[in-house]
């Protein structure tokens, strides 16, 4: 999923990676080791456990096939007298694995030369762990929950520091995520979550994080980056020049609809950036927010009120039936719910513009609200972060976790096929020239 730093070796790896079939004379061999095991009351895993021996002598026979190799020849072999260089004892070396601390004996040659890639110079945790830790953190786990899986199911001693060092690998790959060419077409979301950071003069506050979800030409789920939000009351209309410029340049070259929820600026922005672009307002968004208006004994009656007005068929008779909740009683009621509409209005009819697939597709951004929910439980595990580029960190390793199988992204394909063939008819077929 996401690749280690360049000083750690790549011997142990993940469940499921890597893994070789055992022969019959190696799957009695493990059977006996346990078995031994067991009469000798030795654990399974933790320091001095069965896997932990296994472990060593794996490393062991694989630094001294390394060392056989570089000298060029076997040891205690008489070829290798007077040939200058020659083995010169070991050193011992503790290294972290995925079944705990392993203590290991370290071949060394007289002049210094050899360099191992089963165990590298100066690494003290193997890939395998780095990975367990990176994938534990972009499930939303803290630092401290990490320290504490690693010594209650492995026996391993990981401090806080050292854990979050390790998810700090992923900086560069964030960068070239961050920066990667684009689709050239697509649907996209755009929305966002909060964190809490602290600026650079010490002040802590809570800012926005925005992500911009896209459904390439092909139906394909892309998260399109992470962006920080500016200090200050709320994002204007130059902020989000900027990020979608960055978009464009990237190789987005025409956005088809963008669905938004309640970002003040951003229709401005993606007028001058994409003028065929259509910007429609998520309808779920405008209920939730209606709600927040209502007594909560009064939301089933506000939302069967308003149903009528984004079923409508088109924008006259919706126009018509927000007219007719307007002065009803329950508008004279919340005045604000009805302002909230009318100042939405513009950004709400394209819905209404377009065939029943598009509206299903269209009508909500629950794509990107799933996507939020494994955010905000992300930012939740941590409280505040030290700096934003921490909080974007845990937000892109988030990202990285979401569909490790692949699974998801077949059934969201397939759930787009639909609205696909909606849209190319809609929008003159701009959905082919972005295949192109």
């Amino acid at each position: 999923m996401v690749a280690s730093s360049v000083d750690e070796a790549s011997v142990v790896r993940g469940p499921g990676v890597g893994q070789v079939e055992l022969d019959a004379g190696d799957a009695q061999l493990v059977r006996l080791l346990a078995d031994r095991a067991q009469v000798d009351g030795i654990s399974l895993a933790g320091e001095g456990g069965l896997l932990a021996q296994v472990t060593k002598l794996v490393l062991e026979a694989g630094l001294e096939a390394e060392m056989t190799a570089h000298l060029g020849y076997d040891k205690h072999d008489a070829a290798g007298r007077d040939r200058g260089n020659s083995r010169n004892g070991t050193r011992s070396k503790t290294v972290l694995t995925e079944v705990g601390p392993v203590r290991i004996e370290v071949p060394r040659d007289r002049d210094a030369s050899f360099a191992p890639a089963t165990v590298p110079k100066r690494v003290r945790r193997l890939r395998g762990v780095v990975e367990m830790v990176i994938s534990l953190v972009a499930r939303g786990m803290s630092t401290g929950d990490v320290q504490a899986h690693l010594a209650e199911v492995y026996g391993t001693t990981v401090s806080r520091q050292q854990v979050s060092d390790i998810a700090d690998a992923v900086v560069e790959k964030m960068a070239e995520w961050q920066n990667r060419p684009l689709d050239k077409r697509s649907t996209r979301w755009c929305s966002s979550t909060r964190s809490t950071s602290r600026s650079a003069t010490g002040m802590v506050a809570n800012r926005p994080i925005y992500v911009a979800l896209a459904v390439t030409c092909d139906g394909e789920r892309d998260v399109l980056g992470l962006w920080a939000g500016e200090h200050g009351d709320g994002e204007g209309a130059k902020y989000w020049l900027r990020v979608l410029t960055e978009i464009k340049n990237r190789g987005v070259n025409d956005v088809c609809m963008l669905v938004c929820d309640g970002l003040k600026h951003l229709p401005a922005a993606v007028a001058q950036v994409w003028p065929q672009t259509v910007v429609q307002a998520c309808i779920v968004q405008l209920l939730r927010n209606s709600f927040r208006y209502a007594s909560k004994a009064d939301w089933a009656a506000v939302a069967k009120a308003l149903k009528p007005v984004y079923t409508a068929a088109s924008e006259a008779e919706a126009l018509e039936r927000f007219i007719e909740f307007s002065d009803s009683a329950l508008g004279r009621k919340y005045p604000a719910i009805v302002r909230l509409w009318d100042s939405a209005w513009a950004e709400f009819v394209p819905f209404l513009g377009f065939d029943r697939e598009i509206r299903t597709v269209i009508c909500t951004t629950n794509a990107i609200e799933s996507l939020n929910a494994r955010y905000r439980r992300a930012v939740n595990a941590r409280g505040h972060f030290p700096t934003e580029q921490a909080a974007i960190k845990c937000l892109y390793l988030a990202t990285m976790a979401l569909d490790p199988t692949g699974r998801g992204r077949q059934r969201w394909t397939n759930r787009w096929k639909a609205a696909l063939n909606a849209f190319e008819i809609t929008f003159d077929g701009r959905l082919s020239a972005g295949r192109k």
